[in-house]
């Protein structure tokens, strides 16, 4: 089906794995349309419950994006091109469905754009970000812009854009890039575990839980009317109706999504 990524449904997760070890998995526009359609699986498919993004081999989770798709664009393909990657990125972020990164290697341009659209980061110690546009004449344009200052705050989002400089997986931790560091071999068991332990939860409440947080970042929306209006909405569920009966039972939930 695939000839850029790979997944495999695993425990009720996708395992999304870019699959071009050879180009350090850069991103060009058939691993987006690929990338795309694996998303798309994650909303429809009912046996999946979150979703994990990696790269493959030891070296690269996604190093940035194929500049020799670049050469021949004029402004208003680029533009075209950026307007893609957005609702790709946007698709990521606004998943009722958790997401999570699990980041081998170098992150960089597209790669740490993609990272950070996932609703969280896990790192191997080999872990390199960076937005290094600005060597090539240009800027993020997935969204790296309003991302990176979202999580590691405006001075220093400026400073690593404007530099290009790129920062280890400890530093990342430190700036609240990424919320765990592991070595390469825990990378994907840890991922896993957070996962797993989600799947656990309410599936309409972690879905709120994601609608509600994204909000606050959206210029023309009140995320604290958000939070009242899905609070409220949550007592019209199965799942709430579960969750109490198991708590005063003392018992383990068992949700539906419902």
């Amino acid at each position: 089906m695939y000839n850029t990524i790979t997944t495999e449904l695993k425990d009720g997760i996708l395992e999304i794995t870019i699959n071009r070890p050879d180009k350090m998995n850069a991103l060009n526009q058939e691993v987006m349309r690929e990338l795309a359609l694996a998303i798309d699986e994650v909303y429809k498919n009912k046996a999946v419950k979150s979703a994990l993004i990696t790269g493959s081999g030891p070296k690269a989770f996604i190093a940035g994006a194929d500049i020799s798709e670049f050469l021949t664009l004029s402004p208003e393909q680029g533009t075209e091109l950026a307007k893609r990657g957005h609702v790709i990125f946007q698709r990521i972020e606004d998943s009722h469905k958790p997401i999570a990164a699990a980041v081998n290697g170098f992150a960089l341009g597209g790669g740490c754009e993609l990272a950070m659209a996932c609703h969280f980061r896990v790192a191997s110690d080999n872990a390199k970000f960076g937005q290094p546009e600005v060597n090539l004449g240009i800027i993020p344009g997935y969204g790296g812009t309003q991302r990176l200052v979202q999580l590691v705050g405006k001075g220093k989002a400026l400073e690593l854009m404007m530099t290009a400089d790129m920062i280890g997986a400890e530093e990342a931790h430190r700036l609240g890039l990424v919320n765990h560091v592991t070595n390469a071999e825990e990378l994907l068991p840890k991922t896993r575990s957070i996962l797993q332990k989600i799947h656990t939860k309410a599936p309409v409440a972690i879905a709120k839980v994601i609608k509600c947080v994204n909000n606050y970042f959206v210029w023309d929306m009140n995320g604290f009317e958000t939070e009242i209006a899905e609070f409220g909405s949550c007592f019209g569920t199965k799942d709430l109706q579960e969750g109490a009966a198991a708590f005063m039972e003392k018992r383990q939930a068992n949700f539906r999504g419902e």
